[in-house]
């Protein structure tokens, strides 16, 4: 209705006759978004700059329709690259109201440096959703985002983009700056050690919340350097005793417990990061871990502390469960403890 009244040639009917097509019911989410572009490019006048005239118009309407918004940023992706000039400032104004993050990887992959510069000047913009775009944009590993592989390689090209927001006052920004560093880590953790480094040595609460949550990943894995910037010894002297399960056989939509205990073995004060690991079976019967935080905490010389959690077996679509043999381990500070096994049963 919007878009008509900005622009009275759409033919109403017609533009949702092709958007709920026979195709639509089927298509996932990232598949929809563009099939409501390409029914946006039918619809509006043929030339790319009038085009997204109407559609600029449009984006403060709709700011409250939140997610359609992301198919005005798709239609700049799919049909400006050949005009950056008309583009950039869209996706600019775009991200205002919906996320660019997805539309400006094309750009990068077709011209990296001048994107990139473009990039970095939208890490000082005014807004923080243009700034964060600056960030999440470029990241290496992007949910549901065409890859970066050049980045993976070598992420020296978003480091001044980083170093730009690393003290930004928006915690949405500081948030992606975080993730992007997280994703740098799982290709070049050296880097990423680096950097945060020297980022801790003068490092503001909010900044330390950035280096905590970039080293995720690395933490989870047991990397020596990340946890001793977080003040975690890389092997702690603790014993884990008494793991058990609260069933050898779950199903699925159930929770299994568990129960542990931690006891110190030093003489001095310890900082743990207590996690711990389901090792899910794969199709071909192998068993992969995936690793789940717990808790951080302080233990005494001497002292013992008491752990119990309960994990949700449950349908997600970021992993496809297969029945059988599982196991679950306890993972302090980079290393594991105990292995209990259990079964999976779907039906």
């Amino acid at each position: 209705a919007h878009l008509r009244r900005l622009y009275p040639p759409l033919d109403e009917a017609a533009f949702l006759a092709r958007i709920f097509d026979t195709d639509w019911n089927n298509e996932a989410l990232k598949e929809r978004m563009r099939h409501l572009t390409r029914a946006l490019r039918e619809q509006l006048p043929s030339d790319y700059r009038t085009a997204l005239a109407v559609l600029k118009q449009a984006a403060p309407l709709l700011r409250e329709h939140g997610f359609l918004l992301v198919s005005f940023c798709d239609f700049v992706e799919v049909y400006g690259l050949a005009d950056w000039d008309a583009s950039l400032p869209a996706l600019e104004w775009f991200t205002q109201f919906m996320s660019a993050e997805f539309a400006v990887r094309p750009f990068i992959a077709q011209d990296a440096p001048r994107m990139m510069a473009q990039m970095l000047a939208w890490s000082r913009h005014d807004s923080d959703q243009v700034r964060r775009l600056s960030s999440e944009g470029c990241r290496p590993r992007l949910p549901w985002a065409m890859a970066l592989p050049d980045f993976k390689r070598d992420p020296a090209p978003i480091l001044p983009i980083l170093e730009s927001l690393k003290d930004d006052p928006s915690d949405f920004v500081r948030r992606s700056v975080a993730n992007n560093l997280n994703d740098i880590a799982k290709d070049n953790p050296d880097v990423v050690i680096d950097v945060l480094r020297r980022w801790n040595a003068d490092a503001t609460p909010e900044r330390r919340w950035i280096i905590r949550h970039a080293l995720r990943s690395l933490v989870k894995a047991g990397h020596a350097e990340a946890l001793a910037l977080l003040g975690f010894e890389a092997s702690a002297a603790v014993n884990v005793k008494y793991l058990s399960l609260s069933t050898d056989c779950i199903h699925m939509g159930d929770k299994l417990a568990f129960t542990f205990e931690v006891e110190s073995l030093s003489d001095e004060p310890q900082n743990l990061v207590v996690d711990y690991v389901v090792y899910f079976q794969k199709a071909n019967g192998s068993l992969a871990p995936k690793v789940f935080k717990l808790a951080q905490r302080t233990i005494q010389p001497g002292q013992t502390l008491r752990f119990e959690k309960r994990h949700a077996f449950q349908p997600i679509t970021t992993r496809v469960y297969y029945p059988g043999d599982h196991a679950l381990t306890v993972k302090i500070n980079g290393t594991e403890y105990g292995d209990q096994h259990f079964t999976l049963v779907l039906e």
